[in-house]
């Protein structure tokens, strides 16, 4: 779950300070989207989000929504696997599907003269699906694969053991992917179930960028998701913290060992988000010059990169970080991370730290953008979250607002070496 995440931090990158031409459309059925027009290229992208994702199954049923949506494009409609492949590139339109722990995600792009054929489409595998044996027995062996290599990976095997010792029973506290034995026992009909409790209405998110007009939007959204279930399965309540402070150790045949570690985070609604935000940059960014990066890696050689992030789930809020080591370091390298984890909540930051950090995430902000795909993926995304429709434009003043009085403030509400725990996956010495 956790690397999942990671790969899914909220990227917002229009023009730092432009007015975004955000429109907010609803449909005549009453579905709501969010669309920016942009009609230099003949072709829309569209990110559909269902909140609830793998956190909703059963714990014997875990992996039954990946399988699904895995499944989506295997025949839909009088189409089997084949002709369904046939007809989408025959339209040169992209589909994709995608079972997050808190969301399905569908992604679509094609080219304004096959709109509505692509939209045909696309309609079928939501509403439609044909969930043949055959293929649901295909696709099951492949994910059953992906399993027993993930199996021999000790970066998954690290993260999920902690999702474990954090979670517990809460489905946070398991993979979305499943296991061997419960993937195994999944049968069609547990797909055809799954579908119904994921893809429904009273859960939908929807984004549009590119060559398409709110009116054409609003006649396409009835289309393509008004014949889905009203209502899904319940959604989740929020998820315990079971990890206390501490070191785990996990034995794995290898010269190095990798490393996840954590403590409880900050909501994204949280008025200290912003401070946080930049206070993470500080100490954990992807940069060299964040903190540990410096002290891990530069002035001590003990790994080739470090990290940290702030993770905002549905129903849970984490701060984390991940590194590997040669077994022999990781026991040093575990004391830089809790000192300089220490030091930032006593000390706080220079100011040149903040203004340096400060341009830099106002600076790159800009630089993220990558056309239809990409905005119409943040703009889903800022739904998710709550965010307000003008939050692209207001990013970078709350970024600029931060003051060393809230870093101070929060660091030291935050920031607790006492807390963190660590999931070391190897063979490390001095443990």
């Amino acid at each position: 779950m956790i690397r999942a995440v990671f790969a899914a931090v909220l990227a917002l990158a229009l023009p730092a300070q432009a007015e975004i031409p955000i429109k907010e459309v609803t449909s005549p059925g009453g579905i709501t989207a969010w669309l920016v027009e942009d009609h230099n290229i003949p072709f829309t992208a569209l990110e559909i989000q269902f909140r609830g994702g793998t956190s909703l199954e059963a714990p014997d049923k875990r992996g039954v929504v990946n399988l699904m949506t895995a499944t989506l494009e295997e025949g839909a409609a009088d189409m089997d696997s084949r002709g369904f492949a046939e007809a989408r590139d025959a339209l040169a339109a992209s589909f994709s599907f995608d079972a997050g722990t808190d969301s399905v995600g569908v992604s679509a792009q094609f080219l304004t003269e096959n709109r509505d054929q692509a939209i045909d489409l696309l309609r079928a595998a939501l509403v439609s699906p044909r969930f043949d044996q055959d293929a649901v027995d295909r696709v099951r062996e492949q994910v059953l694969s992906n399993l027993r290599s993930n199996e021999k990976d000790p970066g998954t095997i690290a993260s999920e053991r902690f999702d474990l010792l954090a979670f517990g029973d809460h489905p946070y506290g398991s993979s979305g992917d499943g296991t061997v034995e419960t993937v195994t026992a999944l049968t069609r009909d547990d797909v055809v179930a799954a579908h119904k409790a994921a893809l429904a209405r009273d859960r939908v998110f929807v984004a549009a960028a590119g060559d398409i007009t709110a009116e054409e939007l609003g006649l396409l959204l009835d289309r393509l998701l008004g014949d889905l279930p009203a209502t899904g399965a319940p959604q989740l309540t929020e998820a315990p913290w079971l990890l206390p402070a501490g070191i785990t150790v996990q034995d794995f045949p290898s010269p190095q060992s990798t490393v996840f570690f954590g403590q409880r985070g900050i909501p994204r609604d949280d008025p200290d988000f912003f401070p946080a935000f930049v206070l993470n940059e500080m100490l954990g960014g992807g940069r060299f010059t964040a903190r540990l990066m410096t002290e891990v890696r530069e002035k001590r050689g003990l790994t080739y990169g470090i990290g940290t992030y702030i993770v905002n789930m549905d129903h849970a809020d984490m701060l984390l970080g991940q590194f590997s080591a040669s077994n022999d370091k990781v026991a040093e390298a575990i004391e830089v991370v809790k000192s300089e984890w220490g030091r930032i909540g006593r000390e706080g930051v220079t100011p040149e730290e903040l203004e340096a950090t400060k341009t830099y995430l106002t600076g790159s902000y800009p630089l993220r953008f990558d056309g239809n795909g990409p905005i119409a993926s943040i703009l889903v995304g800022m739904q998710m979250d709550g965010m307000p429709i003008d939050y692209v434009t207001t990013r970078n003043s709350k970024v600029e607002a931060v003051t060393m009085e809230d870093i101070k403030r929060v660091a030291a509400e935050l920031f607790d070496p006492d807390a963190l725990h660590f999931v070391v996956v190897g063979q490390p010495s001095g443990l």
